[in-house]
């Protein structure tokens, strides 16, 4: 296909500065977004292994919700949650702080019935590992709030509509030579066409992918202003409609049987399961009960489960995920989108393919970068933004991988000792990401990327020797261990940090990490 030589220019330069502008933002949502896709994993790995307390196949729920009741008629009221799936304590409500939001110092207090049906209640901090995990995806690490939203989402918005107009001006200039240099790799040029042809196949390949996580976080980050603009069109009638509200306050001792609402559930959504449900808002006018709806073998569109959203006494039905029907245009096209950007329609194999492409997505911007600071080092190697830029790639992305790494592992062994270490978590990731920026300010890309992929290998590799430690400590536990697959996954990135290094140490100077001879000076 012919371009002509100008649009090419043209196009190029928008691809150029919109990735470098938005790039070192989007490694990190990526980096931590493919985290999310496992998070639930990981904060399993980082509590403490304990026997299970109940049985779900054999929990009185009903007498369990009403002793509660019976004990702490207020704090129930407020709302509580019951997990029907778990081998710990199913109940549990707050004493401090909500569910949603990133509350730190969030209380909870918990209840199981023993063998002989007495109640028994637990205090405990929420732990907040897997939301710091996804406020990083989600803000990139930027602190502050804009109205009632994080300003991390906001600049995360825009760097996904730079991202958008990097994709299609990058295809443009690509489409002439597609065919042709699609799947080469070509290593005997050098590694600066290498890391070309690697950035290319990135791109094109996983296009699609690319395309929906760029505009579902334009939606996500935005919606308020576009659900404002089209108010301006629909006038008095709202997007989504809401149940009326009632003439009346209801009272928990009314509250309908916990089976029964189950059923009224399973009848809703045939051939899904509910595995967990959050009530609020018992003892007003509308209260809620939300259930996860759980099908292994259907589309959800939610970040794990579906979600149905009834009225805990009426047994009403309110809201769903589910498709509603043309009557419900606008809440099913934003089912959709949440389905698109969380990668849970495609079960099991979907996460995995989110989590691989959300790494490569990182790649793609890293590599980005470094194409761009060998083009300039070529026509002025001692230009200072350049430079300037080189510190900043390395810095950014060893350093928030290395800062997420620290966390896993101050959780891993902190929650065996500290009862809320929620703070020390955010403390943690930006003390070793500002000290790793600095370090690659202080003494360089080349010696910083060396020495912080050999520190990224020895904490990775720390996190299944935690596992190994703990587990050994108390073998009695080690039947109810679980996350295994977290402890794997985490060997095989320490093995590929380490020969990444090795391999960049081994290579002559002129080829290492930013590519060409010309930033010897710099890069020393």
């Amino acid at each position: 296909m012919k371009v002509r030589a100008d649009i090419l220019r043209t196009y190029q330069g928008v691809h150029t500065w919109t990735g470098i502008i938005a790039g070192l933002v989007l490694f990190i949502g990526f980096y931590a977004g493919s985290l999310t896709m496992f998070k639930h994993e990981i904060q399993q790995w980082a509590e403490p292994t304990t026997a299970p307390l109940t049985d779900p196949t054999t929990t009185n729920y009903q007498s369990l919700v009403d002793k509660a009741i019976t004990v702490y008629p207020e704090q129930m009221a407020k709302g509580f949650e019951l997990d029907l799936l778990t081998t710990a304590a199913p109940l549990s409500w707050y004493t401090q702080g909500q569910a949603r939001g990133m509350h730190l110092d969030n209380q909870q207090q918990t209840a199981y019935l023993d063998e002989d049906q007495k109640l028994i209640i637990a205090d405990q901090a929420e732990h907040k590992l897997a939301d710091l995990i996804d406020y990083l995806h989600r803000t990139a690490g930027f602190i502050g709030e804009i109205g009632h939203d994080q300003s991390g989402v906001y600049i995360l918005g825009i760097a996904a509509g730079l991202y958008f107009l990097a994709l299609v001006s990058g295809v443009i200039i690509l489409l002439p030579t597609l065919v042709k240099t699609f799947f080469a790799l070509r290593k005997e040029k050098g590694p600066s066409r290498f890391w070309l042809d690697s950035h290319n196949l990135i791109g094109v390949a996983s296009l699609p992918f690319h395309l929906i996580i760029a505009f579902t976080v334009i939606v996500f980050a935005f919606h308020d202003l576009i659900y404002d603009g089209l108010a301006q069109f629909y006038g008095d009638k709202p997007l989504f409609e809401r149940p009326p509200t009632a003439t009346h306050a209801y009272n928990i001792s009314e509250l309908k049987r916990i089976d029964t609402q189950i059923l009224a559930a399973k009848g809703y959504a045939t051939g899904y399961e509910p595995i967990h449900i959050s009530y609020s808002r018992l003892n007003l006018a509308s209260p809620s009960a939300v259930f996860k709806m759980s099908n292994d073998s259907a589309v959800v569109r939610g970040p794990d489960t579906d979600y149905l959203f009834m009225n805990p006494y009426t047994l009403e039905i309110s809201g769903s995920t589910y498709p509603q029907g043309e009557e419900s245009f606008w809440g099913n096209f934003v089912a959709s989108i949440f389905s698109l950007h969380f990668g849970t329609y495609g079960g099991e194999w979907g996460r995995w393919a989110y989590f691989i492409m959300g790494l490569f997505g990182a790649l793609l911007f890293y590599s980005g970068n470094l194409l761009w600071i060998d083009k300039r080092m070529k026509k002025d190697a001692n230009k200072t933004g350049t430079h300037i830029m080189a510190k900043l790639t390395i810095g950014v992305c060893l350093g928030s991988m290395l800062a997420v790494v620290a966390v896993l592992l101050l959780a891993k062994w902190s929650n065996i000792l500290i009862n809320n270490i929620n703070h020390h978590y955010m403390q943690c990731y930006y003390v070793v990401f500002f000290i790793s920026l600095a370090y690659c300010f202080t003494l360089g890309a080349n010696k910083a990327s060396y020495t912080g992929l050999i520190t990224l290998s020895i904490l990775t590799v720390c996190l299944p020797i935690s596992s190994v430690i703990q587990g050994l400590n108390n073998l009695a536990l080690l039947p109810y261990y679980e996350s295994y697959s977290v402890d794997f996954i985490a060997t095989l990135f320490s093995v590929m940090f380490f020969f990444i290094a090795k391999r960049l140490k081994q290579k002559p100077i002129k080829d290492k990490v930013i590519l060409d001879h010309k930033t010897i000076e710099f890069i020393r």
